[in-house]
């Protein structure tokens, strides 16, 4: 017999008992299914981290923060402007500037640090309000331009290093009287920022861009353009005599050989009250716990395929029980004992073909299904910018399939055996 006819045989025989088989083949199929909803849960959420992760700019790059920094609390949508509001809480840096920011000072301490090849400070600016087109006026908090890269649009573009540009958030809309975010594209705003003797100046800035909030929280706030950053900071400084002291959010800084040299500059950095986070700081921890997640779903597919190897034994068992005289026949006829084992080895693989498929094409179907609802326009997660919850990665489908053919296979190897070993005069004189 040659291995293509052990093969049709073999397909043949699976079938033999039908409930049987497919009882088994249902195990399978749950375990396959487990297996391929996590691995694509994994991969879609670890990919829209990745996503996420690249708008925060290189691999090399730290973040610097004064370690007096406060979160600011989220809000919906701007609040209407109070000119004495503004005026009774200003400051020379305005609200909330007071041992949040970085100085000039704090710049070229970091400059001085050990394998810091460049630093690229965010200037701090603090404006009193935006004034749409129709004149109302409504508090302005702004985001600082580095951030543009992690821009998820709406419509329009994210504010580049030039002109006087500005994105604003998608649930600003309702201050422009309208849902339609192209509608706001190059619409014309007017800024007001004081200066430091409480001069009043406003700057014409244009909307070239609506953003959506993401995980990491940009786009809930508007986004000035590097140059439009810049002017607002000039003019608030206006009026100060002396030495005018720069506040900045924050520090981009590059490091020479982050992988070896990232403790070493955030020692030195918490030694003069600063703070240094890389993007795996602020994400890492956030795929640590997906990872875990997935690492545990996983973990009852398998016990769910261990379950379904017991039962391809049990039924490969029976299958030999059954066929013993037919057994003594082949041997008599000439197969050889390792014939007789592939044969119902064979088996044990089409069983495990069969429930791998069937349980990875409705996993796949599942989970494409589940993120396109979850995700999708009136989705429960509809309003997270870019977010993936299932992606299809080939060679994970490729390897639950594997593995679960080589486990089907194992489980048929002791029932195959016990068949191979069978003598054909006895297996003939069976009843």
């Amino acid at each position: 017999m040659r291995s293509v006819d052990v093969a049709r045989t073999a397909l043949g025989n699976t079938f033999r008992s039908k409930l049987r088989t497919a009882l088994t083949v249902v195990a399978i199929v749950i375990g396959s299914f487990t297996l391929t909803l996590t691995s694509g849960l994994g991969a879609g959420v670890n990919k829209y981290v990745d996503t996420v992760v690249g708008g925060f700019g290189g691999s090399s790059q730290m973040f610097v923060l004064s370690t007096g920094a406060a979160d600011a609390e989220p809000t919906d949508g701007p609040a209407e402007y109070d000119p004495e509001a503004a005026a009774s809480s200003g400051g020379m840096f305005g609200p909330g500037s007071g041992g949040g920011v970085l100085t000039d000072s704090d710049i070229e301490t970091i400059e001085e640090i050990e394998n810091v090849s460049a630093v690229d400070p965010m200037v701090f600016v603090s404006p009193d309000f935006i004034e749409t087109p129709d004149g109302a006026q409504y508090d302005l908090e702004l985001d600082v331009p580095a951030n543009a890269l992690g821009l998820e649009l709406a419509a329009g573009d994210a504010p580049g290093d030039d002109g006087m540009e500005l994105s604003i958030p998608e649930d600003w809309l309702t201050i422009f009287d309208t849902e339609d975010a192209e509608q706001v594209i190059g619409e014309t705003v007017q800024i007001g920022i004081s200066n430091v003797t409480g001069e009043q100046s406003t700057v014409e800035a244009e909307v070239v861009g609506v953003s959506e909030e993401a995980l990491s929280g940009i786009g809930a706030t508007p986004m000035p353009s590097r140059e439009l950053n810049q002017q607002l900071n000039d003019l608030s400084m206006e009026g100060y005599e002396g030495q005018a002291q720069n506040a900045y959010t924050m520090a981009v800084v590059d490091v020479e050989n982050i992988e070896t040299n990232e403790q070493g500059v955030k020692d030195a950095l918490v030694e003069e009250d600063l703070l240094g986070l890389t993007v795996e700081d602020q994400i890492g921890a956030v795929q640590g716990v997906i990872d875990a997640v997935s690492w545990v779903l996983s973990g009852f597919g398998l016990i769910a395929l261990l379950a379904a190897s017991f039962g391809i034994v049990n039924t490969l068992l029976m299958s030999v029980q059954e066929r013993t005289r037919e057994i003594g026949l082949m041997k008599a006829l000439g197969m050889s004992s390792g014939k007789v084992f592939g044969l119902f080895s064979m088996e044990a693989v089409v069983i495990g073909i069969l429930g791998s498929v069937i349980g990875v094409v409705l996993g796949l179907g599942a989970g494409l299904l589940g993120n396109a609802w979850l995700t999708g326009e009136g989705g429960p997660l509809g309003g997270v910018a870019g977010l993936t919850l299932f992606a299809v990665d080939p060679l994970a489908i490729i390897g639950i399939t594997a593995l679960i053919v080589f486990i089907a296979f194992l489980a048929g190897t002791l029932p195959a055996a016990r068949a191979a070993k069978k003598d054909p005069i006895e297996a003939l004189r069976y009843e």
